[in-house]
């Protein structure tokens, strides 16, 4: 079972609730699983670990270079990135940084633990899974350098877009 902080394309003001339950664990299922990406938006790479959630995937999304978490078949597996160590800082940077249509869910993990997943609500999601190593190969670079950009907005609290 899941447990949902937001189900409606949120506003501003609603956004930034998502944190409202304090998470702690962030399960990372596409750009966030990159160090680069982490360096570009937190100036560090937080403590992490090899996770997995079942029952999930990470898809494709057409027109994105970064993966859609959606619900899938009992035998799916998206596999990831466990970051421990976030400050609420960091915490409302990634969540600035999130687009406002994800939604911020507490999931179960394969290996026992509950994580907070960034999940999309559907629409736009392709039937063949998020290619990590095609990212890596072909947008890595470009899409770091663009978080780079973006994080003295979100540090100073505007929301992704806003600026």
């Amino acid at each position: 079972m899941t447990q949902a902080i937001t189900t409606a394309p949120p506003e501003a003001t609603q956004h930034r609730n998502r944190l409202s339950q304090r998470p702690d664990v962030l399960f990372c299922y596409g750009t966030l699983q990159f160090d680069a990406v982490l360096r570009a938006l937190l100036g560090r790479v937080p403590s992490k670990s090899p996770a997995a959630a079942r029952g999930y995937r990470a898809a494709a999304l057409e027109g994105r270079v970064y993966p859609g978490l959606v619900a899938g078949t009992p035998a799916d597996v998206a596999s990831g990135l466990a970051l421990t160590d976030l400050s609420g800082e960091e915490w409302r940077i990634l969540d600035a940084f999130e687009d406002v249509l994800y939604e911020l869910r507490q999931l179960p993990l394969s290996d026992g633990r509950r994580g907070w997943a960034y999940v999309w609500p559907g629409g736009e999601v392709r039937r063949d899974d998020w290619d990590a190593a095609a990212f890596e190969d072909h947008h890595l670079a470009s899409y770091s350098a663009r978080c780079a950009r973006l994080a003295p907005g979100l540090a100073a609290g505007r929301p992704k877009g806003s600026y």
